[in-house]
């Protein structure tokens, strides 16, 4: 059996790999907070038919000697952490992060998670949650009679009392970084989970220590570039038709092999 048979369909899978990554992508161009993904590749081992600097004479060596690939496979699906445009909301309780950094959230069974979209909500006990009810840590809660909430730059929350000449700092917003960023788990629903590659989490004040800064009224859109995902979306089409017409031609020169017998 011809080996380019086995090696393009090592192609064929890589290829609907990027293209995997890339549809996924374009489905989150509008996504609040959303990372972009990236497919990468390594190729498969070769086989080794004449190994360089094997003897040619007794006075000469081949320089180069032949081996044949055997394809490719994916290695990684790598996040990109590159900071996308911010949009203007106008929203009291919206906020972006301007740099590096991610906002802290706990989930109903109590785990930590962490995540770059800033479109906050409050519950019926007026505590900070995210669009599904999970909680911002540390935790804020904002007085049920408070007329206007303001957030500064390193995170600081205040708000507006009714009988209150100044407004009163309630809590303030911290942000969490890791060494690795791209090392967290994807869970979805814009949130992510420290993993070992990721390294343990890192929390601070934001403007301090290299963490971004808070930006309110604003949430972070998502960082894919609609072009670049595109062009690679028509790559990986050419990539893998091409692998499969060398399949076709593969077959088509066994098939001109089995007529020989007759």
């Amino acid at each position: 059996m011809m080996q380019s048979l086995y090696t393009a369909s090592t192609g064929m899978l890589g290829m609907q790999t990027q293209i995997d990554t890339t549809a996924n992508n374009i489905a989150n161009v509008n996504t609040i907070g959303f990372k972009k993904s990236r497919a990468e590749f390594a190729d498969l081992m070769y086989h080794v038919m004449k190994y360089a600097g094997t003897a040619t004479s007794s006075v000469t060596k081949s320089p180069t000697g032949i081996e044949v690939g055997l394809g490719s496979r994916p290695t990684a699906t790598n996040k990109i952490f590159s900071e996308g445009s911010l949009k203007q909301t106008e929203n009291q309780l919206d906020v972006a992060i301007a740099g590096k950094g991610f906002f802290k959230l706990q989930l109903p069974n109590g785990n930590q998670v962490y995540s770059r979209n800033g479109a906050f909500k409050v519950n019926a006990f007026g505590t900070v949650v995210n669009s599904d009810g999970y909680i911002l840590l540390p935790q804020i809660s904002i007085p049920n009679n408070a007329t206007n909430v303001s957030i500064g730059t390193d995170g600081t929350v205040a708000v507006v009392i009714p009988g209150q000449t100044q407004a009163s700092q309630i809590g303030q917003i911290s942000l969490t970084n890791f060494i690795n960023p791209a090392g967290l788990h994807s869970m979805g629903n814009n949130l992510y989970m420290e993993t070992y590659s990721s390294g343990q989490a890192i929390n601070g004040i934001a403007t301090q220590y290299g963490l971004g800064s808070i930006r309110q009224g604003f949430v972070e859109l998502s960082n894919v570039e609609l072009v670049v995902e595109l062009t690679d979306l028509i790559t990986g089409q050419r990539a893998y038709d091409s692998n499969s017409k060398v399949i076709t031609t593969s077959d088509q020169m066994l098939q001109t092999t089995n007529n020989l017998k007759r």
